[in-house]
């Protein structure tokens, strides 16, 4: 069946801080709940931030025992997430050579890493896990996830900081519409929630050290914003051939219909809004959309001020002031590689249900952004195409079309 190149959301699945699954996640976004919590762990008593978005649920708990103990916790929740989204597009039958996975991360596996060099530091080099390899290769996920699902048509892990979930989607738009694969499991996931990890990020004055009311530091786009919050989590999304999933009746939730990656090339930690602008227009000059288009943008907005600022502009220049803007950090925090999936599944939602999450703790917008920014209620509305922007330390730039 012809399908013009066109790529279908099939099935979603995620693991965050408002929720262990993409349906009570998309639910706690709508709710307005946070995930930003005191940290009373031992090990964060003499950290200079003391917050942070932590799961709801230990994915260890999810698997069994024998198994749990092999994976990195960003493998298993990789694994909890990809097959949460493989059940919710059907089990597609699908020869192994036409299945893909492609999964990003910032950071790897940095909790084993570091956990078994403390190992190695006080016990020496015969009490190292024989799994530290395999726990701790930023692959890892994407690898362990194409076993589970049998997928040989390419394990591959994009590496790009804050944008790396989302260029996994955009990686697997590629790959289908390359015709070489007809179903691919795509997304992001990130589990650093570690003394060091919060300590370097403090370090380049990024993280809030705000922490008298947790659920109140995450604020993008409010004058008051102190910096973002740490989180972790994963998303990710089930993409196929048109052709292909329509042959086999399958339920979609809309279309990726294009998208963008672009190199700021300017600088290693500082926002460009020109680099995010260049990647906003490639993505909708792929959609084959103009940006009267879009109705809806889900925003990077971390809560820093100048990234903030950087993206508002781009949105400005690239879209307009016309279209709803959302930013679902203020109740995540900020899941490093696992955001720009899991607000690509936000921006798919919002256009399915017709309806965005308000920015949670925007009391008061600042003054230099001129934009929608859904702000105190839900907004709804019947958008036929949403945008979503996903931007990382080294001049990372991705954007993602979604439309209906």
């Amino acid at each position: 069946m012809a399908d013009n190149g066109q790529v279908l959301v099939t099935g979603i699945g995620a693991m965050t801080p408002v929720g262990a699954d993409a349906s009570s996640s998309w639910s706690g976004l709508l709710a307005g709940k946070s995930g930003v919590r005191a940290l009373v762990e031992e090990w964060a008593a003499d950290l200079p931030v003391g917050i942070a978005a932590g799961l709801t649920e230990d994915p260890a708990a999810a698997l069994p025992r024998t198994q749990a103990r092999k994976l990195d916790r960003g493998e298993q929740l990789a694994m909890l997430a990809s097959r949460e989204a493989w059940q919710d597009a059907g089990a597609p039958e699908v020869e192994p050579e036409r299945l893909a996975v492609v999964i990003g991360t910032g950071t790897g596996g940095v909790l084993t890493t570091l956990g078994q060099d403390d190992l190695f530091e006080e016990s020496g080099a015969r009490r190292l896990s024989p799994f530290a390899v395999p726990m701790l290769m930023p692959n890892g996920p994407a690898a362990w996830v194409s076993m589970d699902l049998g997928a040989k048509g390419g394990a591959r892990t994009p590496v790009s900081a804050c944008a790396s979930g989302a260029e996994a989607l955009a990686m697997g738009l590629d790959l289908l519409r390359a015709g070489r694969v007809d179903v691919v499991v795509a997304g992001g996931v990130e589990a650093c929630l570690h003394p060091f990890t919060i300590a370097a990020f403090a370090q380049m004055k990024a993280l809030s050290t705000q922490c008298e009311n947790p659920e109140s530091v995450s604020r993008p786009f409010d004058v008051a914003r102190s910096g973002f919050v740490m989180g972790e989590g994963a998303g990710i999304m089930v993409l196929e051939r048109a052709g292909f999933a329509r042959a086999r009746g399958a339920t979609t939730y809309g279309t990726l219909a294009g998208s963008a990656v672009s190199s700021s090339a300017n600088h290693i930690t500082a926002s460009d809004a020109a680099g995010q602008v260049h990647a906003i227009e490639l993505a909708l000059r792929d959609a084959d959309l103009t940006p009267q288009d879009i109705g809806h943008v889900h925003a990077h907005a971390t809560s820093t001020e100048s990234g903030d600022l950087a993206e508002a502009e781009a949105i400005g220049r690239a879209v307009g002031t016309h279209a709803s803007v959302t930013a679902t950090k203020s109740m995540t925090g900020h899941m490093l590689g696992a955001s720009g999936a899991v607000g690509a599944m936000a921006a798919l939602l919002a256009l399915k249900d017709g309806v965005a999450p308000a920015v949670r703790n925007l009391d008061e917008l600042d003054p230099r952004i001129d934009l929608d920014v859904v702000q105190g209620e839900n907004r709804t509305g019947e958008w036929n195409a949403s945008l979503a922007n996903s931007f990382g330390f080294g001049g990372h730039n991705v954007s993602l079309v979604f439309t209906k």
